[in-house]
This record gives C-alpha cells, structure tokens and sequence, in this order.
C-alpha cells in the first residue's frame, strides 16, 4: 500500500474528528444550556433571549411598552413588575419587564416613537446605582456618550423616545433619590420626551406604596392621551400557567425542592457563588452575646474554606432564608392548598418575556417556603386585585373597601404589620379556593437575601466570616398577631439552636425547615455569599480613624478593631483608633465586651473606647452625647484627616451624629453652621466620612 503523505494525514485525521463529532452530539457537546444551571437569575425563565437589542426585542415579541428596573433587594423589579401589568390590564399595551443588565443602551437612539420605556430605579447606598444598573447609568450620564447613529448628546438622539420614571429612595439618606433624578435629567440631555413627572417614593418615610399610587394616576392618564390609549376594565390575565403534575412526585431526582438551580439539585454545586448562586457554608461556631433572656444576638462563624468565596473587611454577608414554617402553613391552609402542599406543579410564562421567578417542576410547599416573601409588607393594589377572588360578597366589599381606602388600609393592614395570608384571614376565615396560585406568583415578591455587615478582618479571619445579628421580634400594640419576627435572624437563631444540641428548635414559637431541600443543609450549614462594599479601612494603618457603632452597628467595627489589633502585633504603626458604642446596659447587651479588653492590651494608647448606656439610669445616654463630649479629641483627629465612620440606624442614630460632627466642627474651629456643614459634606464626598446604615 502506498505511504500517506502529509495531506491523505490531515483529511483522514479530519474526517475521524468530523465522524466522532457527529455521533457524540448531545452527550459530550451541543447539550442544551440548562437555564438552572449557573444562576438564580436564570431560573426566572428566559432572560432576554439571544438578543442584547432591546428594540429587536419588542419587535420580535409585539410589545409597546417596556419596564426597565434598576433594583438591589427585589422591591423596585416588584414595582416593574406591577406596572408592566397594570398597563396591560388597564389599558392595553403590551408590555414587558426588563432587567437593565441583561441589554445594550447604544441603540436606544432607535428607540420607535410609538412605543414607551418606563423606568423603575433604586437608590443604593450613599446614592449609588444598584448592581444591576451601573453599566446604565454610566453610560447614560457619561460626558462621551455615543449612540449607534453616531450621535453624541448635543444631538438630542433620543428625540424620538418616550419615557416616564419612579424612583426609590428613603430620605434618612443625604442623597435621597438621586438615582432617577439624575437619570431624568440625563435622558431629557440626550433630548428623550418625559411624558409625566418623574415620581419619588420614600421608603424613609414609609410612604413608599402610596408614593407609588399617588404618581402612577396621572402618569397614565398622561401617558393614554399621548399614545392614544383607551382604558378598560381591568380583567385579570395570568402571566404564569401552573399545571399540577399528576405524574411526578416529590421524590422524582429533577423536581426541585428548593435548591436555587439545577447544580444545587444534583448536589454538584459550583462557583463562582454569587447574589445567583449561593454557597452551602458550614456554620463551626454559634453563640449568645446577649445575657438577658427575653432578647437574642447571635454571633456566628461561616466557614467558607474551599469555595473561593473571598471578602475584605467591611464587606457584607447575604443569608439566603428560608420562611418558618408556621408562615408557611397560614399560607397554605388560607388557599385551601394544605392536602395538596407536595403536588408537583410545572410554571411556564404565557408570554415569551415573562420570567418564572424559580426552578420547576417544583411543588408549592417549595415555592412558598424557598422562593416568595411570604411575610412580606402587603400594597394596597395586591389587596384591591384579590377582591374579584373573594368566598362570598361581604368579603369582596371588604377587599375592595382595604384596596379604595387608604386610612382604612392603614388602620387594618399597615399599622398592624400583617402579611397577606394574615390580611386574608381577617377578611374572611373561610378558604380562598378561588385565588388563582399565579396572581400569589405575580404579586409576591422574590424572598430575598439578607444582608449582614461582617464582624471580622479578612486579614485575620481569610476563610472564616463572623456575623453578629440582633434576632428580630417586633410588637405591635393593638395588633391581633401582637408580633412580627424577622424571617432571617430567627431562622438563624434556629441554626444555633440545632448545633447546640436542640433536637427540634422553635424560636419563638417558630420551625424551619434547617436540613434544606432533601437534608442538604443538614449539619448546620446556611446558604450564603458575599457582597462587597465601599465600606473600607484607610490604606494606611497609620491613619487614626473614629467609629461610630451602637448596638449592633458594632458589627463591621469588630473586623476594623480585630484587623488593627493584628497589624499592631505584627509591628505595624497604627493610627488612634477610637470607638463610640452605645446599648441598654453593660450587664445585658455590651456586644464583645471582653474582646474590647483584649484589643486595648494589643493597641495600647492607641485605641479608647467611649460607652453610651440608655438604660443603665435614668438619664438615657447615646453615642451622638459622648461624640458631643469629646469635640476636642474628634476635631484633633479630624484635622490629622481621620477617617469618620458610622453604622447602624439611618433615621435617627446617624442622622443626629452627622448633625453633632457638624456642631463639633463649627465650635471647634470658630466657623458658622454653614461652613461647619459644608466641610462634613466634603467629608462624604471625599470618602473621609463613610456610613452603613439601615433603616
């Protein structure tokens, strides 16, 4: 035979690859990306499609009206969500909802003119974009801006799009809503048409929901006269179809019970582990730091050697929660879906932009207990769309009287803090069979995950993270169920009291399902991962820094202290580190109180602490009075350019301390008011003044 030469090699060689190719497909190559498989956000369906184009988008799927959202928590996609469907119920459009990450802004200047973006922005932190919305909001307020047309913004390229926009924001923060005011003002730059007012809700204030529906009226009585749009009676149309499978139980190996995605269902999870995916982390240390009976503080350790997951001090938790089960249960039993908690139902969009908010098949025990904030804070329009499902027409009155009437919802719902299954209950005690599961899916927001400042230093604890929680448990004077409690720090109470030898743990009267979906968490561990914040140590050690930290607000102050105390050790030169921490009384809630000992041992001079205790006499004493009595020592840091940090409640604590520090300025140094807060807002700008707080 004669010998191959070097071409006859390659065709035969290419042939082989081509052949084992082609009989291979589908098992080692070609399979079908599984929307479950890398992220938490792909479990909501299709995300946008195989396009980045959202123009090419509505054309392909027949929509008129799109609802961009920037959101962190879930509650501005919530409120997207609800006004993509109103505009559909109510006056016809077809809309859709769109996540601002998932497409491309340069071809906006192609923006139809008969058709409309509406815009749904969070504020974040100290006026940030949330995650989501960044690339969006750089480019839209970016000084080089360029459209796909060629366009810059001294051509008005967005002449042609229509637009209308509701912020979110809470005004115990210095830059309230600054996300949609500046977005406005950039996208009427860029020469876009604002159709009504931009509308302002503040979560601060609590206002946010009426916020929402006193702006959302005239916006679309606007936006109808300028589309010609004609309302109707609003009918409901589900955007979920939810078969219950009769053919599968909750043993099959791909019904999901819970897991996040489909690595998480077969038990092979993968990072990266993000706010889409979450790490199964081992808890090795839980305890007490309160000493009293009647109130908890949880310290915990999670270990998350060996997942890559990484953090710097000052950075945040996310525990992902599950709902008690007690919660759980009302739900159920309220929809007449108790017998019925373990059917295998499927959930498909009716329409190619809806998102299913899990995985399925699943069942609705799953979903409720994994997936929906069940114990969630209840908008007057959810309440007003059940009426039409109500078991007999005196209920229907009433839930339609709770939907129409603000004073009166505020008297029977908001003021008494109760969820929607309690809402129902109150109502009517019989069974709302008629309740279509979709509308729940639809109205209900995602259970999102909570986040906790990280209570120690990165630079001592690499692969351990410590949280310090104050388990929640709010009463409600006048209120039937008296008392709300936190659906993330009492589940973790219930994860500390398992490792310490609890055989059925029941905080506060609560259960929950702690072993996770098929006992994957059994042996204590907790879903997790980690978000990074601006809240940061100087560069220097050298630098002095003041902290300002009750109660829990201590938390992220812990990790600061534990990290200069570990550099002080190793030779380093640290800077004056001082701490203002405030609680009741040093005999029942001084969080940490012998690490502070040990600290002051490792840092010497160098570190003072200053204690504030509200109860301890009858004088109630705070942290913004000791800060007061030591204007001397603060303004000598700050003129040494200390950093100046704050954590804790938003609406008082820290609002009165940033008042105090401008006080401190103005006295110390001879200056009017004026001046004195102009110099702290410089603070802010420059980062020199840093704040994590809630409220």
């Amino acid at each position: 035979m004669a010998q191959l030469d070097t071409l006859d090699l390659i065709v035969l060689v290419a042939l082989l690859i081509g052949t084992a190719a082609y009989f291979t497909k589908g098992t080692y190559w070609g399979v079908p990306k599984d929307p479950y498989a890398t992220s938490f956000t792909n479990a909501n369906g299709a995300k946008a499609g195989k396009t980045r184009n959202i123009i090419e988008k509505m054309e392909e799927t027949g929509k008129n009206a799109v609802v961009f959202y920037g959101s962190q928590t879930g509650t501005a996609e919530d409120y997207a969500s609800r006004l993509a469907k109103e505009g559909s119920s109510r006056f016809g459009l077809k809309t859709m909802v769109a996540d601002l990450e998932d497409y491309d802004y340069e071809n906006l200047d192609t923006f139809p003119d008969d058709k409309v973006a509406m815009f749904v922005l969070a504020t974040y932190g100290e006026g940030e974009p949330t995650d989501n919305a960044v690339d969006f909001f750089e480019f839209v307020t970016g000084n080089d801006v360029s459209f796909s047309g060629g366009g810059g913004a001294e051509d008005t390229p967005l002449s042609n799009m229509k637009f209308v926009a509701f912020g979110l924001g809470n005004n115990t923060y210095e830059h309230y809503n600054a996300l949609v005011r500046r977005v406005n003002a950039a996208l009427i730059k860029l020469g876009a048409q604002r159709i009504s007012a931009a509308g302002e809700g503040d979560d601060g204030a609590g206002t946010m929901e009426e916020d929402f529906l006193a702006w959302k009226e005239p916006m679309w009585t606007e936006l109808a006269g300028k589309m010609n749009l004609e309302e109707r009676e609003a009918v409901y149309e589900p955007t979920f179809g939810i078969t219950e499978r009769e053919d599968m139980s909750p043993e099959t190996n791909d019904v999901y019970l819970g897991e996040p995605n489909k690595n998480h269902l077969e038990g092979t999870s993968k990072g990266p582990y993000n706010s889409h995916n979450p790490y199964i982390a081992p808890i090795v240390e839980s305890r007490e730091v309160f000493t009293v009976k009647d109130r908890n503080c949880l310290h915990m350790e999670i270990d998350v050697s060996g997942s890559n997951l990484t953090y710097q001090t000052g950075d945040h938790i996310a525990v992902w929660p599950t709902n008690a089960g007690k919660e759980v249960d009302r739900f159920l039993n309220i929809l007449g879906l108790s017998d019925r908690r373990h059917m295998v139902i499927s959930v498909k969009g009716l329409d190619p932009t809806a998102r299913v908010p899990f995985p399925t098949p699943t069942t609705y025990d799953a979903a409720i207990r994994y997936h929906m904030e069940i114990c969630g804070p209840v908008s007057r329009q959810f309440v007003a769309s059940l009426a039409a499902f109500a078991p007999n027409e005196d209920s229907k009155d009433e839930m339609a009287r709770l939907g129409e009437d603000k004073d009166y919802f505020k008297e029977k719902v908001s003021n008494q803090r109760l969820n929607i299954a309690q809402v129902l209950e109150s109502v009517c005690e019989s069974k709302w069979t008629s309740v279509p599961f979709s509308i729940m899916m639809e109205s209900i927001q995602k259970l999102q995950p909570r986040y906790y400042s990280i209570s120690s230093s990165s630079l001592v604890q690499k692969t351990k993270i410590s949280i310090t929680a104050v388990v929640e448990e709010v009463r409600i004077p006048g209120s039937k169920p008296n008392v709300v409690k936190g659906v993330t720090t009492n589940y973790l109470l219930a994860l500390k009291q398992k490792q310490h030898g609890e055989p059925d743990p029941d905080p506060h009267g609560l259960t929950y399902a702690i072993t996770g979906p098929r006992n994957k968490y059994d042996g204590c561990h907790v879903p997790v991962h980690v978000r990074h914040s601006n809240f940061k140590l100087p560069s220097a050690p050298s630098k002095p820094i003041i902290m300002v930290g009750p109660g829990s607000g201590v938390a992220p102050f812990r990790g600061f202290i534990q990290e200069r105390a570990a550099q002080a050790k190793a030779g380093e030169k640290v800077g004056k580190t001082v701490l203002f921490y405030g609680c009741r009384k040093p005999s029942e809630d001084f969080l940490y109180r012998d690490e502070w000992e040990m600290y002051k041992q490792a840092l010497g001079d160098s570190f003072e602490l200053f204690t504030a205790f509200s109860r301890e006499t009858s004088e109630k004493v705070y942290v913004q009075q000791r800060l007061a009595e030591q204007a001397s020592l603060i303004n000598e840091l700050l003129q040494q350019k200390a950093n100046f940090y704050v954590c804790g409640d938003a609406a008082n604590m820290a609002r009165e301390v940033n008042v105090v520090l401008g006080q401190i300025v103005a006295e110390q140094r001879g200056l009017s008011t004026e001046k004195a807060e102009e110099l702290v807002k410089s603070m802010r700008s420059s980062n020199q003044y840093q704040e994590d707080v809630w409220s």
